[in-house]
């Protein structure tokens, strides 16, 4: 719309009351002059206004659904007499596909040659530059500096002729448009989504910023160069379409852009004039909806007719608007094959040029086409398959029979059955199950040539017309079935595998994927090589027995550029082997255990949980502890022990833990119960940052004993809207182990309003054992990730796990260890955590390490854990108190006796009673001891005297050498004992005064003693 007119109908419609406004319609049919007088205000005497001077207009329609067609100057004030308004067509009203709507007689006319019409829509599928009505911006992630805004501000959507492709960095891109729908409508668009590091969301809002509601804002993904379509119903009035990418880059890969062509609205008012066609589409047919592509070596300008053909120097691609010179054809211009083997096993090696041919041979500097026919030797038929009457033709060996490919197909002797698979290693011709091809979502048809070229024992990509296309080499597998010994399992979902040896040399950006699918349209990529590969194996398990299409597609070069500047990179494919396939053939056969029949023996399947005994053939259980191999039941060496600390389940099927565990140590029993733990637990560690510091988070999900065996753990991808649909063919974007990791952006950083989860990663797929051993199968618990005190007698339980998805770098596959700590102080689920100096779970790539420190990670508690108080007899009265020894590391088991309290004599009656008693007891000795001890010396004394009396003469005096007294013997002891001394000075007395012979010394009296004495 015109702006001076549409100034003028905001005049018109200027509020006349509270409540109303002048319709625009009445303002002209009210004021005509007014207004031709407002439009002629700028001069006088200008001329009369032709038909190239205005165009005609509707206005906005009233609330009964009319309004006005008005005509609006081109350049106001240029010229005078404008036709009047006139009652326009019903606001509803439009025309068919392939007509448009003439205004100055408001009907349909059909469009031209070389022209078309959407009726109802609009279409933009020209982006050399930006169509009118877009907005292309480019933000900053969390940018709240000037420099990042800045970074980003030229990170927009990039216009590419044909298509517009997104940025491919950390920043994110938006393209919009408003339109205003008339009616209900609806949009749709092609796109190409390959990359899910790049976030891709498409959603509409209204004039008040409300998202519709009922629609999916993510996109699926693509895969190849595949264009999908997406379209989403539109509500009338007016719509705001958002086209939003954000990168998410945590390596050096570059990211693949996301692009978009070919927008088609339908429910706008009218279409006014038809659309020409654009350069190198036509159209021949007057009232055309579309334009045809020109064929190849074709060209035609805008609007055109029909096409033109190129010169003979020079070429075209499909849908081209000029023509390119033809360059000096190169040895990167053709191609070598080989022809099926002849009678006498040979195989000539045939020359052609890549289809479509781009060069010239007459050009200077051109080579010729090397001479074919040169021939080789073939190599032998694959095994189980045989060479039909002498010929180099191979066909499949019959049920029951097996082959090397080298001889006769051989029956398979009693006791064993045909292994059917399909085993490919000598590439003579492509086996009928394969097959290959070229393709290009660039409007570059590829079809032509082939996608991959036999070589005798390899398969190798040929060479494309264009360096981005890709080269699919596919095989189909009706579906599996284990041999028929084989017992069902159902806890080991793997019922077949495929391995397949490869390598890829090259130059540029190359790219290998291997996609599995349920068909060739529903292919998924399960990995993907980059760059230059040496020779290796990679073996993918299947789960479910279903049809399914194996995928090998090779790409040189992601770059937009049509060229062969990377012909020469190429992959390889070796060998490929696929077991348990139903109606494939066999290259060896397979014990089975035999049962009698009246025809003879037959192969049986053991029941659940039992072998092949060699000796026998029989079936025979296997023993406690163990659990089978997955399609290995022969021999007694087919039960495999389980882990330290694991037990089989009922089939024996898999060994898993019961979230309890004992440990026995010298004196000492713990038990432990970690069914709390049980549930599936998160970690999030982070943030971490990509190279242009955008914030994410790794996020791990833990089940730890898994429901006898089944894991609980789970990690998604909800950055598409892929999981729905493919949760019902069973290849859902989604990781259930026992544990498993994703990448997790904030919607904070994103921008979306939630948070985006990506690359589930499967950590942990098989419970190895438990034990509180550093290592288990090869499987180390470095102590020195997680440093414990030196004095704690407690050990940490070490719970192992293997993943059987091999990758590039772990090529036998990731292995995981979970340490249970005690920490009393950490309740519930307590804490998990990875080792300081691997913040990203693990040091090198391959073995994850976490550390669990919970309450729930205590043993239970025993009688040794506690002890007894005896507290002291009050009143008589006893206590005893019963306590946790401290540091308390255990939990619930047995509980902590109650107090006990008995009766009892007091302490202090015992002590009376002794005190008393040993006084008494003292006193009596000490005076039985002095009695005694006088009652001695008497004796003494008197034994003395008789001795020396016996020896003197009569009437002699005793010798002056006794200190003894001869008579008077009772006084002589009152004088000892005369003195005034008190008791103690006495007993000192007679201690001390006693001569060295042992008797007493005691002074003599004088002899007037003497005399008086004898008084």
């Amino acid at each position: 719309m015109n702006p001076n007119f549409a100034a003028f109908v905001a005049w018109c419609g200027e509020p006349m009351g509270k409540t109303d406004r002048l319709d625009c319609s009445f303002c002209f049919l009210l004021f005509p002059q007014q207004i031709t007088s407002l439009r002629d205000q700028s001069g006088e005497n200008l001329p009369i206004c032709k038909e190239s001077d205005y165009y005609y207009e509707y206005t906005e329609c009233d609330s009964v659904g009319s309004r006005w067609r008005v005509a609006v100057p081109h350049t106001p004030g240029t010229c005078t007499g404008l036709p009047d308004p006139v009652k326009g067509t019903e606001c509803s009203f439009s025309c068919e596909a392939g007509q448009f709507l003439d205004m100055k007689n408001q009907s349909c006319k059909v469009c031209a040659a070389g022209t078309y019409s959407l009726g109802t829509g609009i279409e933009f599928n020209e982006w050399d530059e930006l169509p009118s009505g877009f907005v292309n911006t480019g933000t900053a992630l969390e940018s709240s500096d000037n420099e990042s805004t800045e970074n980003c501000t030229m990170s927009k959507w990039t216009l590419k002729g044909d298509f517009v492709a997104s940025n491919s960095d950390e920043c994110t891109a938006t393209l919009m448009y408003a339109v205003n729908l008339k009616r209900s409508g609806s949009i749709s668009f092609e796109y190409q989504y390959p990359d899910t590091s790049i976030y891709f969301e498409f959603f509409v809002q209204n004039d008040q910023c409300q998202a519709m509601d009922g629609e999916s804002k993510w996109i699926r993904k693509t895969e190849r160069n595949e264009w999908d379509h997406h379209s989403v119903q539109l509500n009338r009035g007016n719509n705001v379409l958002y086209w939003r990418t954000t990168g998410f880059s945590m390596g050096t890969k570059m990211l693949k852009p996301v692009l978009i062509r070919n927008i088609f609205i339908t429910g706008v008012a009218y279409t006014s004039e038809c659309f020409p066609c654009k350069p190198g589409t036509f159209n021949a047919k007057p009232g055309s909806s579309h334009c045809h592509l020109c064929p190849r070596n074709t060209y035609s300008p805008r609007a055109a007719t029909s096409c033109q053909a190129c010169d003979k120097d020079k070429y075209s691609e499909p849908g081209s608007g000029t023509c390119k010179p033809r360059s000096p054809c190169s040895g990167k211009d053709y191609f070598s094959t080989h022809t099926p083997c002849d009678v006498e096993g040979k195989t000539q090696v045939m020359y052609k040029w890549i289809e479509p041919k781009l060069c010239s041979e007459d050009a200077k500097g051109a080579v010729k086409l090397p001479a074919s026919g040169a021939k080789k030797s073939c190599q032998p038929c694959n095994p189980g398959f045989v060479q039909i009457n002498g010929t180099h033709n191979c066909e499949p060996c019959q049920y029951g029979f097996y082959s090397d490919g080298s001889q006769e197909c051989t029956k398979c002797p009693v006791g064993t059955e045909p292994v059917l698979g399909f085993e490919y290693k000598w590439w003579n011709t492509l086996p009928k199950n394969m097959f290959s091809s070229c393709f290009s979502g660039m409007n570059q048809d590829c079809e032509e040539t082939p996608g991959w070229e036999v070589a005798g024992d390899h398969i190798h990509s040929s060479i494309a017309s264009a360096g981005n296309n890709y080269l699919l080499l596919m095989m189909h597998v009706p579906g599996f079935r284990p041999p028929q010994s084989t017992v069902e399992n159902l806890d080991n979902p793997e019922v077949a595998r495929i391995t397949f040896i490869f390598e890829t040399m090259c130059t540029a950006d190359c790219e290998l994927y291997f996609l599995v699918g349920p068909t060739r349209e529903n292919t998924r990529s399960v990995e993907v090589w980059n760059g230059s590969r040496e020779k290796q194996s990679y073996t993918y398990v299947i789960e479910r027995n279903t049809s399914l299409v194996f995928m090998w597609a090779f790409q040189r070069t992601a770059s937009f550029e049509q060229s062969r500047v990377y012909s020469s990179d190429v992959a390889k494919i070796y060998s490929i082997n696929v077991t348990n396939v139903i109606g494939g053939i066999s290259s060896y056969c397979g014990p089975c255990a035999l049962e009698s029949t009246s025809s003879g023996s037959s192969c049986v399947s053991c029941s659940p949980g039992q072998y092949i005994d060699k000796e026998s053939s029989k079936c025979q259980a296997c023993p406690p502890s163990t659990h089978l191999k997955a399609h290995h039941h022969y021999g007694k060496e087919s039960c495999i022990p389980c882990g330290h600390g694991t037990q089989n389940n009922l089939n024996h099927t898999l060994c898993y833990n019961n979230c309890t565990f004992i440990i026995h140590k010298q004196h000492w029993t713990w038990h432990y119960d970690f069914s709390l733990l049980n549930e599936s637990t998160s970690i999030t560690k982070g943030p971490r940052f990509t190279p242009k510091g955008v914030r994410y988070f790794h996020h791990f999900n833990i089940g730890l004993c898994g429901n006898q065996g089944r894991k609980l753990a789970s990690c998604v991808d909800n950055v598409t809207g892929e999981g729905v649909i493919d949760n019902d063919e069973g290849f859902a974007r989604a990781v259930t182990s026992y544990i498993c990791q994703s990448t997790l952006v904030p919607s904070d950083v994103t921008g979306f309003r939630t948070i985006m989860s990506a690359h589930p990663i499967n950590l942990a797929d098989h419970l190895i054992g438990v034990t509180t051993q550093t290592t288990l199968d090869n499987i180390t618990a470095d102590p020195g990730l997680f440093p414990i005190e030196k004095d704690r007698t407690l050990p940490d339980i070490i719970f192992f796990y293997r993943s059987t998805e091999s990758t590039q770098t772990c090529k036998n596959g990731r292995a995981s260890t979970v340490r249970l700590r005690c920490s009393p102080a950490n309740v519930g689920s307590g804490v998990i955590s990875v080792p300081r100096k691997c913040q990203e779970g693990t040091c090198d790539g391959c073995t994850f390490h976490f550390l669990w420190e919970t309450a729930e990670a205590c043993p239970l508690c025993s009688k040794s854990d506690y002890h007894e108080i005896i507290g002291a007899c009050i009143n008589g009265i006893q206590k005893t108190t019963y306590v946790w020894s401290e540091p308390k590391l255990c939990k619930e088991g047995v509980a902590l006796p109650n107090e006990k309290v008995v009766t009892c004599k007091t302490m202090d009656f015992f002590l009376k009673i002794g005190i008393i008693a040993g006084t008494i007891t003292a006193c009596l000795l000490i005076t039985t001891t002095c009695y005694f001890y006088k009652k001695n010396q008497k004796l003494e004394y008197k034994y003395s005297k008789l001795v020396m009396n016996a020896n003197a003469k009569d009437g002699e005096l005793p010798a002056v050498d006794s200190c003894a007294i001869m008579e008077g013997e009772d006084l002589e002891d009152d004088l000892i004992f005369m003195s005034k001394k008190s008791l103690f000075g006495k007993i000192k007395s007679i201690t001390t005064k006693r001569t060295p012979d042992g008797f007493d010394c005691v002074p003599l009296k004088s002899s007037s003693g003497s005399a008086d004495m004898d008084m």
